[in-house]
């Protein structure tokens, strides 16, 4: 395999350059579930399990009526690489102001609908009613930054589009320093409770917003961003929508694999519930870290798309791919290793370390169940080939239902968990067989 290939006289595709996008991803990432860590952790510290159930129930509900929307850090990704690659600056512009427009338009409607949206969401969660109650002044307190954290999806998939991984990573690290900060002061030092985690991720994501626009500054001193022919164009706004709309529809699929997850765990009781949150931390960690490598995947792979350079996506794939496989490794082992002392970090009630403790392993093979999944999102985004992504979710949405429905009566909660490694399997090995029509389609076009 050649060490270097070129993209259009575009910067060569190394190992290097691989690591220069990913590391701050990967570090940019790994802070967000060791914020969902402190948040678990700060509650667990009053001995109890209803709380760090009602934090994770919570959590969860927001967590998938946001991602309901990350097809606008994807798609911005895709499209705006494929831009940048073909060297259409003027688009790269437009393609921010066309994220912007959705967030606030996305964040508007949640807090408008948030009391049916929450109704619904405790309607099929069999929660417990002291759960529940902690879980809705959570939620009534989280969704008015909901603008601010679907922006922030636009924000990062335009930089990221562009290499810019320093950007991300220091938007990142900024809010989840305040976030964290805030967490021990509202919770350990004013004894707010819940409300005290939900007010301290409010303010955290709205001030990690306003620090992404003025990363953005460069974009808004042109005048492609506020061109209204331009970023209204009918035919840029079909493709952005036929691509938005395919990750939308996989976006949902996925949510509702992880949604019914938790809402299965807690038919099992608040312990389990609460075992599972904590087990949740760690899968969250394995998630955004091969997150850093699928990221500069999508990056890499973008850019070769709209340069048409077949060769440059082909060793973007497997470059990045060869570092998410060393990640793993290290997740696995440390998981082993240490998992157990995370866990006594995270909570003191003994009942929920316990339970924890008899379902780690699962948390070992996650990391190598995983892999070609997460790596193969991030080739897919980047080639923009979003119908195979939604479709081929669909059919791994469908193995962990048959599989929650066949192992979960017989295993309890370690069926259940099975299911859920099984429908990571199922959606590499159907993504992988689709893998040879994307490349086929960066071939160079005729001059």
């Amino acid at each position: 395999m050649a060490e270097t290939v070129r993209a259009d006289e575009g910067p060569a595709v190394t190992h290097r350059r691989v690591l220069a996008i990913s590391l701050p991803i990967v570090l940019s990432n790994a802070t967000v579930p060791i914020l969902g860590a402190v948040d678990t952790g700060v509650v667990g510290q009053m001995g109890e399990a209803v709380p760090i159930g009602a934090v994770g129930i919570g959590a969860i509900i927001l967590s998938a009526l946001y991602w309901v929307f990350g097809f606008l850090r994807m798609g911005t990704t895709g499209l705006t690489a494929q831009a940048w690659g073909a060297r259409d600056h003027a688009e790269v512009d437009a393609m921010l102001s066309r994220a912007l427009l959705v967030a606030g338009a996305a964040g508007g409607a949640l807090i408008a609908l948030q009391l049916p949206l929450f109704a619904g969401a405790f309607l099929v969660s069999p929660a417990s009613s002291e759960v529940e109650t902690m879980a809705r002044d959570y939620l009534a307190i989280r969704i008015w930054s909901a603008p601010a954290a679907i922006g922030l999806f636009g924000i990062t998939g335009w930089l990221i589009a562009q290499g810019r991984t320093k950007a991300v990573l220091a938007i990142q690290l900024w809010m989840n320093s305040v976030n964290i900060l805030l967490d021990f002061w509202f919770v350990l030092g004013l004894g707010w409770g819940v409300e005290g985690v939900a007010i301290a991720t409010f303010l955290a994501e709205w001030s990690g917003a306003a620090m992404g626009l003025w990363l953005c500054r460069e974009a808004f001193r042109g005048a492609a961003w506020r061109d209204r022919a331009r970023v209204f164009d009918p035919a840029r706004l079909r493709r952005m929508a036929m691509v938005n709309t395919d990750i939308l529809l996989r976006s949902l699929m996925l949510q509702a694999i992880f949604v019914s997850f938790l809402f299965l765990a807690a038919d099992f009781g608040d312990v389990p519930l609460a075992a599972n949150q904590v087990l949740l931390q760690f899968l969250q960690i394995t998630a955004y870290a091969l997150d850093g490598f699928a990221f500069a995947a999508e990056a890499l792979v973008g850019q070769a798309m709209g340069a048409r350079a077949r060769a440059a996506l082909r060793q973007g794939a497997l470059m990045t791919s060869f570092w998410g496989a060393a990640t793993v490794i290290g997740l696995a082992a440390s998981f082993a290793l240490f998992g157990g002392a995370i866990i006594d970090l995270m909570t003191t009630a003994p009942e929920v370390r316990s339970a924890a403790r008899a379902y780690l392993p699962w948390m070992v093979a996650a990391p190598v169940f995983g892999l070609a999944s997460y790596m193969l999102d991030g080739i897919f985004i980047g080639a923009t080939r979003t119908r195979d992504m939604r479709n081929m979710m669909a059919i791994a949405a469908a193995v962990y239902a048959l599989a929650a429905a066949a192992l979960v009566p017989v295993w309890g909660n370690h069926g259940l968990w099975a299911a859920l490694l099984i429908s990571f399997v199922a959606r590499a090995v159907t993504l992988g067989v689709r893998y040879p029509a994307l490349e086929a389609a960066a071939e160079r076009r005729p001059a």
